[in-house]
């Protein structure tokens, strides 16, 4: 049921048949949003976890004057709440980008996984930790980079992650996301955004088509981005 997950979590460190076993069965059910669709609502009190299979989504938070940030993008493979298991009450909102395919994993069975099994456990919280430090990183990308240097870094990072997980093909991936929600990404306007993405294309570092994103100089683009993989952890160890 989610190939991607093990793809995720595999990434980090090897995990014995019975440990799969054991989390594949804490997945009971699976459901389809469509976009633009909340799958988790700010202040809502989730009873599971639930872990993207297929498509994008997006955490963010609304400004009394109705403007959005968008906090975080995740793609198959990522659990989008597992926190939620432990904070009971969400502070902030999950939407679906694209069509979205989605397991649920009730928060009974992940407690019974933390009971029986540490490993495993051990590596559920690195996927905490690693959501934590890409959240370092956007705030780094937010306050002090040129907006260049930011967009070339989401595309950097959304590159490596979905390569993890098998949804690349050479150089290329799909982003289905709208000018107006990577301007949400970024915290500027959508012309700003139009303006910093033609830089881009300029420096002949990417193309962009009908939400098909191509590198066509990856080690540039890395260096404009200053991007360093090392907070997404993907060195594989024992954990």
């Amino acid at each position: 049921m989610a190939h991607a997950l093990l793809l995720n979590l595999g990434q980090h460190d090897s995990i014995p048949e019975q440990e799969k076993d054991l989390l594949m069965r804490a997945f009971t059910r699976e459901k389809f949003f469509s976009v633009d669709q909340d799958i988790v609502s700010t202040n809502s009190r989730p009873t599971y976890s639930s872990v993207i299979l297929d498509g994008m989504a997006a955490r963010y938070k609304v400004l009394a004057d109705g403007r959005r940030q968008i906090t975080a993008v995740h793609i198959p493979g990522d659990f989008i709440d597992l926190h939620g298991f432990l904070l009971k009450k969400m502070d902030h909102g999950v939407v679906a980008l694209s069509p979205c395919r989605v397991a649920m994993a009730e928060h009974e069975a992940l407690r019974r996984i933390t009971e029986s099994s540490p490993h495993l456990t051990r590596l559920l919280w690195l996927e905490t930790l690693i959501d934590g430090a890409i959240h370092r990183e956007w705030l780094v990308a937010m306050g002090r980079r040129k907006k260049t240097a930011h967009l070339a870094h989401f595309i950097c990072e959304l590159f490596v992650r979905l390569q993890i997980v098998q949804r690349t093909e050479g150089n290329s991936f799909h982003l289905p996301l709208s000018q107006v929600e990577l301007a949400d990404v970024l915290g500027i306007s959508v012309v700003h955004f139009n303006r910093v993405l033609q830089h881009l294309r300029r420096l002949k570092l990417v193309s962009w088509s009908n939400h098909t994103v191509t590198i066509l100089n990856l080690p540039r683009l890395m260096e404009v981005a200053e991007f360093d993989p090392t907070y997404l952890s993907l060195q594989f160890e024992p954990r």
